[in-house]
């Protein structure tokens, strides 16, 4: 497509530059911001289709995490613990990173503890978790330089007001963040150093020229010497052959409750729900398991299924004896696949990819972007 009534000085300023970097959140942001402060000289742009980040970075529960106890059980036996140690140490890399770069007020970063919730009837899940609570403390001593990490803490279930749980684990060094304010400060970072980010642009399609790839979007034509997809699940709509599966995470948050008791993030069966305190108010998402085939979609929105099952949740468990209502609800798109890294790679001469975080993005999403960025400059 060409944009009509486009001037000299639009076309040579805006549509023509050394990197184009496909989507502007925390991969993409991180890729644009390690190039420019390697390469100054290298004119950087970003292209977003929406007016936000579209996929997930602004969408998400804001978990600095990097795997709860059942999580890495199940991640262990996919991967390897040889394999699952080096992920743990790139989600925990990530983490450092993004704090350093961003600092921790700017996030709103508070490290209250994590905690995994198990009910009665998940015994055998439970006992294998505890049991294994030696065994990961030992197996990421060296990444946090803490031997202690996960903890049994049956003793604050009342304290939370949970209802129905009989076990859980602690991970004290989970924390949480606002996904809004990191994305704002890593957009000022970026746009300081001379990144230009161009929202409410989709890219259709893309062909390689001699020396160039022309990049056709709804507002025109950009030229670039690299293009670098950061569109997480999206990626494969133009770059089909990538071993990447969407994966949509539902979210609702309650109006301010007086009193809450709750402080901290919490995973439920094996991570596929995930809770937390927003101030006083609760932030409760997740349920894709309940239909997976339904929840492998691009398509944002919320389904009967989830939003029962979620609200069940809150009222059963999390919130058994406080009066709440529903605030907001909203979704997000993640990607999944068979490997549980993600795929930094050129798939074409000079097109590159950093994608598929496995509902990881704030933790893996900085390391994640610093290794495509340089991935890119070792091709110039």
């Amino acid at each position: 497509m060409q944009a009509t009534n486009l001037s000299y000085w639009e076309k040579a300023n805006f549509y023509r530059s050394d990197v184009l970097i496909v989507g502007s959140g925390i991969v993409g942001l991180n890729a644009a911001i390690i190039i420019k402060k390697q390469q100054p000289n290298l004119s950087v742009s970003i292209l977003e289709r929406g007016f936000l980040p579209s996929g997930a970075s602004t969408k998400n529960a804001g978990f600095a995490c990097f795997g709860s106890l059942s999580e890495l059980v199940e991640q262990e036996k996919i991967c390897g613990t040889n394999a699952l140690h080096q992920l743990i140490g790139k989600r925990w890399k990530g983490l450092q990173k993004l704090r350093s770069m961003v600092g921790d007020t700017k996030l709103d970063l508070q490290i209250n503890g994590g905690f995994e919730l198990f009910k009665p009837q998940d015994f055998t899940l439970s006992e294998k978790c505890v049991s294994k609570i030696s065994h990961f403390n030992e197996l990421i001593k060296d990444i946090t330089s803490n031997d202690s990490v996960f903890n049994t803490a049956h003793q604050q279930i009342n304290s939370f007001g949970f209802d129905g749980i009989d076990c859980l684990i602690e991970n004290k060094l989970e924390a949480q963040l606002d996904p809004g304010k990191m994305i704002k400060a890593l957009v000022e970072i970026a746009s300081s150093l001379g990144v230009v980010i161009l929202s409410n642009c989709t890219v259709n399609q893309f062909e390689q020229e001699e020396n160039r790839i022309l990049v056709a979007t709804s507002q025109g034509n950009f030229k670039t010497k690299k293009l670098l997809f950061c569109t997480n699940a999206f990626a494969n709509q133009l770059i089909p052959d990538l071993q990447l599966k969407p994966g949509r995470g539902q979210v609702l948050i309650t109006k301010p409750i007086e009193n809450l008791k709750l402080k901290g993030t919490f995973h439920y069966d094996k991570g596929y729900y995930y809770f937390r305190n927003v101030g006083n108010r609760v932030l409760l998402g997740g349920g894709r398991n309940l239909d997976f085939f339904t929840e492998e979609t691009h398509q944002f929105g919320e389904t009967p299924l989830v939003q029962n099952t979620l609200l069940r949740l809150l009222k059963e468990v999390i919130l058994p004896y406080t009066a709440f209502e529903i605030e907001q609800k909203w979704s997000g798109i993640m990607a999944f696949g068979p490997e549980l890294s993600p795929i930094i790679e050129e798939v074409k001469p000079n097109v590159f990819c950093a994608v598929r975080c496995n509902g990881m993005g704030i933790a893996i999403g900085s390391q994640t972007g610093e290794e495509a960025g340089e991935m890119v400059l070792r091709s110039f």
